[in-house]
């Protein structure tokens, strides 16, 4: 709030400025009117930046006020004033504040959601792995798979080791290097 205030007075002063200097281009291109004009262009630019040096200098006192610095200048009514301002300003910056943890907290409730969805899916993929593997294991053995025989249950974190060191056992007692061939006689 305060650095809007400061930014509209800024821009306000620059608008000013800008006209003040527009007008003085003009009148000095403008050489047809004579000495009388330019001396009253010359007073009008004169009251123009002690107006704006005016407004500078109450910016700076205001902005000093309100970094609590230079109070002894202020009588009841304006440290009323002053403080309200600030309460104002400070109410605006909390409901701004909880607007943005609230946001915040729906993103993350949204997000947990979200992976626990993403949770259950991959304990799902890894139970249809591990029944896959099951029956796998099974057919190698020449059993048949049967759906009362309690599956194998694993550590959900080694899952990865225990694939790993499965396939590599599979690949060892069934590569083309170890089968012997038949020979009829």
């Amino acid at each position: 709030m305060i650095v809007r205030f400061y930014l509209v007075v800024f821009l306000l002063s620059l608008c000013s400025v800008r006209a003040t200097i527009d007008r003085y281009k003009k009148a000095c291109t403008d050489s047809t009117n004579g000495g009388s004009v330019s001396e009253a262009n010359t007073q009008f630019y004169q009251q123009e930046s002690s107006k704006l040096r005016r407004q500078i200098r109450e910016i700076q006192n205001s902005n000093r006020h309100i970094l609590g610095e230079a109070l002894s200048t202020l009588n009841i009514k304006e440290l009323k004033n002053l403080e309200g301002r600030l309460e104002k300003g400070i109410s605006r910056i909390r409901s701004k504040k909880n607007e943005m943890l609230f946001a915040e907290i729906e993103f993350m409730q949204k997000r947990e959601i979200d992976l626990q969805n993403h949770n259950n899916y991959l304990r799902a993929k890894i139970a249809e792995n591990e029944r896959a593997q099951q029956q796998q294991t099974n057919m190698i053995q020449g059993t048949s798979y049967d759906q009362s025989m309690p599956s194998q249950s694993y550590d959900r974190n080694f899952l990865p080791v225990i694939l790993e060191a499965n396939n590599n056992n599979n690949n060892n007692h069934y590569s083309r290097h170890d089968q012997t061939a038949l020979q009829l006689v």
